[in-house]
């Protein structure tokens, strides 16, 4: 039986507590700092041990952070075997829960990894996308990011001129027109403005706040134009962008946060990975219930999809009649037809992008 240097960490900004195990031995506990030198130490560490049972494999496995895969890189650079696990997919018991401490969860950790490398058990492990699609996400969600300031900007307007009873003229347009923006510029400069001084200040603020968001997000999608126009992406999006409700930014979104295409096998895989399928509760004689989707992966999807759906509804006749049956169907939830449009949606972008990627002549399988 081949040896192995089992190494479960709980992942920290500045420590990296540990739990390593030969084999079926007993753990041992070791921190080391989260910096360059703390990480070089622990790879000295894990040769050492590796080296002591005579070129033992080392598998590490830690959860996923908002510090990225900057370990996971490291390690298997190395030459280490490294799995990165979903949080929400780890089982934890009650007791768990309530005795939360990173001892705990580093060794809750290596008895999945040791259950996956000795037995079999699947392992609550995600896919880890490459440096390039890494790099090509950050503007694409940083543009993501910036649209939601906007929006927060603008409801902290309306808040704000609803606090000081400022209702908008029958003349002004509704929504964010340019006439809209005059008027609330001319709250600001106005002498005889309905807006104390200080309503005057912070209104003046939020507009120049919204300005350089404005400007932000115009930079942000020539920088995305220039990445969707590049080799890698170019015939994916202009396949995608050319169906109904599907933009540019849309495209981009779905690319970048599904990474390869490939790696699903059929629709149910991917609508499983949008987060777009119902829960099941199911046991012994009880039938199955379905509950709410079950909201894993990507927000960003699911909230690109629904932008896209809703726009598709406007301007494509099929989406629109399937929906308006499937609420006729059943009026009191809305809501499900506009799901299962979600989610034919996201199929449907996977499909055509899967196509679009592959060699001419070749048909995507699921």
């Amino acid at each position: 039986m081949p040896e192995y240097i089992l190494t479960a960490c709980d992942l920290h900004d500045k420590t990296l507590v540990l739990k390593i195990a030969r084999g079926l031995e007993p753990p041992q506990q070791r921190t080391f700092y989260n910096d360059f030198d703390g990480r070089t130490a622990l790879v000295a560490e894990l040769r050492r041990r590796a080296d002591q049972a005579g070129g033992a494999e080392v598998i590490f496995a830690y959860e996923a952070s908002g510090q990225g895969f900057g370990l996971y890189d490291q390690l298997t650079r190395e030459g280490f075997t490294c799995y990165v696990l979903a949080p929400t997919r780890i089982e934890r018991s009650p007791k768990h829960r309530r005795g939360k401490n990173d001892r705990q969860d580093a060794l809750r950790i290596l008895e999945l990894l040791r259950g996956h490398v000795l037995a079999g058990n699947p392992l609550p492990a995600v896919w880890i996308p490459d440096a390039q699609t890494r790099d090509d996400r950050e503007p694409v969600r940083a543009h993501l990011e910036a649209g939601a300031k906007l929006t927060r900007l603008k409801v902290q307007i309306q808040s704000l001129l609803k606090r000081n009873q400022v209702r908008r003229p029958a003349e002004v347009a509704k929504g964010w027109t340019t006439g809209h923006r005059r008027w609330l510029e001319q709250l600001v400069q106005a002498t005889l403005s309905p807006l104390g001084p200080g309503g005057r200040i912070v209104l003046q603020s939020l507009l120049r706040q919204m300005t350089a968001l404005e400007q932000e997000l115009r930079e942000l999608q020539q920088a995305i134009a220039r990445l969707a126009r590049s080799p890698r992406y170019t015939r994916q999006v202009k396949v995608l962008a050319a169906l109904p409700g599907v933009g540019l930014m849309t495209a981009m979104v779905y690319l970048t946060e599904m990474g390869d295409l490939s790696r699903f096998r059929n629709r149910r895989q991917v609508a499983a990975y949008l987060g777009l399928v119902p829960s099941s509760n199911e046991s012994g004689q009880q039938n199955d219930r379905k509950g709410h989707i079950t909201r894993q992966g990507s927000w960003r999807l699911r909230k690109v999809l629904c932008r896209a759906f809703w726009a598709q509804q406007r301007c494509d006749p099929t989406s629109r009649t399937i929906y308006q049956r499937q609420v006729r169907r059943n009026p009191q939830h809305k809501k499900i037809a506009a799901v299962a449009g979600m989610r034919r949606l996201g199929v449907n972008l996977w499909h055509k992008g899967l196509e679009a990627a592959l060699p001419p002549g070749q048909k995507a399988a699921g």
